[in-house]
């Protein structure tokens, strides 16, 4: 099971103290695990824009439809937050080098953080990724390795390669610090709502750390008092790949678990992880909120991507196109309702993803 951060949570700490702090994650610093203020290491991540999307909310005859954009972090998703965390606290405690396996958007992050900390970096990542994300992790200074399957193949080659232990391993709940950092997303959303949450919360889901975390931000805004206790809570929903829906399967009862799941490679990179370690907590995420889980094609990924760039202007990643198309799906299964005010959670910038997207070649400048 994973480790996961507990804080000392009292009344004592008013949201009115954010109101002159900086727009970045780490105004939440209280229930962040760093203890010192000069081992944070920033690029000036978090506070991402929530967008009212009006032309596809007109188009699907919804009363709300918005966005958060994490695409406008440092590095281009939300990766940023978990990893301005984790390599801040690694820094804190005195590791010189960092390892993790990768789907893409992660990799190219703590490239970019281990930069700015003055840390060693090596990132597995597999072959087949857009060679966009390769060359970033290159550009910033890493060491890159490259494996034949899935993020799951990256991790058995990051557990081989460590076995020493010379590496701080930041793989996806392998530590508790990444998810501290995603967590904030949800401080966001209450603070930037006016404390006012959306009915639905639709989410990418790969890993499912920003799933988990979230949820984990709610229940620590209740016990400070930020949320009242009888204030609903949004319902949660898990967007999956067709080519790789472990969870999707599991919660629909198609397998007991996803240990022995087998996924194919998806143009939304980050969706991609066939065995996530976090399964149990994102169904318990899924159970708690009311909420479902849900898989879309490759095809209704391209489509609801091109849809937001084409209708709304947003940039997004092929994961908040799969949102556009789930969404859609929903609303004719009657599970969403045309009133509520439905949050798609758009986790990256697509520019990475251009190759996959376009059909453009992959090639990578070698070393």
């Amino acid at each position: 099971m994973p480790l996961l951060s507990r804080y000392a949570l009292s009344g004592t700490w008013s949201k009115d103290e954010l109101h002159h702090r900086p727009k970045s994650l780490w105004r939440y610093e209280e229930v962040l695990p760093v203890l010192q203020p000069e081992n944070q290491v920033t690029l000036g991540e978090g506070f991402t824009p929530i967008l009212a999307l009006p032309r596809l909310s007109n188009q699907l005859g919804m009363a709300r439809l918005s966005l958060k954009d994490e695409g406008l972090n440092p590095t281009g998703s939300f990766k940023a937050r978990g990893m301005s965390v984790a390599i801040s606290k690694a820094k804190e405690l005195g590791q010189e080098a960092c390892i993790v396996p990768t789907a893409g958007n992660a990799g190219v992050a703590m490239a970019a953080y281990c930069a700015r900390a003055g840390l060693q970096a090596v990132v597995v990542m597999p072959r087949h990724t857009p060679a966009a994300f390769q060359e970033a992790c290159v550009g910033y200074g890493a060491e890159l390795l490259l494996v034949d399957g899935l993020i799951n193949d990256c991790a058995a080659q990051v557990k081989t390669l460590n076995q020493t232990g010379r590496y701080f391993d930041v793989s996806t709940l392998k530590e508790p610090y990444r998810l501290e950092g995603k967590k904030t997303m949800g401080y966001e959303l209450a603070e930037q709502l006016d404390w006012q949450l959306p009915d639905v919360i639709m989410y990418p889901t790969g890993g499912g750390t920003g799933l988990i975390g979230i949820w984990k931000a709610f229940m620590e805004m209740r016990q400070v008092g930020w949320l009242h206790p009888k204030q609903p809570l949004p319902k949660l929903v898990a967007v999956q790949s067709q080519n790789c829906c472990p969870v999707v399967d599991t919660f629909r009862g198609r397998q007991a678990n996803s240990k022995q799941y087998v996924g194919t490679p998806t143009i939304a990179n980050g969706l991609a992880v066939p065995r996530p370690i976090g399964e149990p907590l994102m169904l318990q995420v899924l159970a708690e909120s009311g909420g479902t889980a849900i898989a879309v094609s490759e095809e209704d990924i391209r489509q609801g991507t091109q849809q937001l760039w084409r209708e709304e202007g947003i940039w997004g990643a092929p994961e908040g196109g799969a949102l556009l198309t789930a969404t859609q799906q929903l609303l004719e299964q009657g599970w969403l309702q045309p009133h509520q005010h439905v949050l798609l959670l758009n986790t990256g910038a697509a520019y990475l993803y251009q190759s996959a997207l376009t059909g453009g070649s992959d090639t990578l400048v070698s070393r």
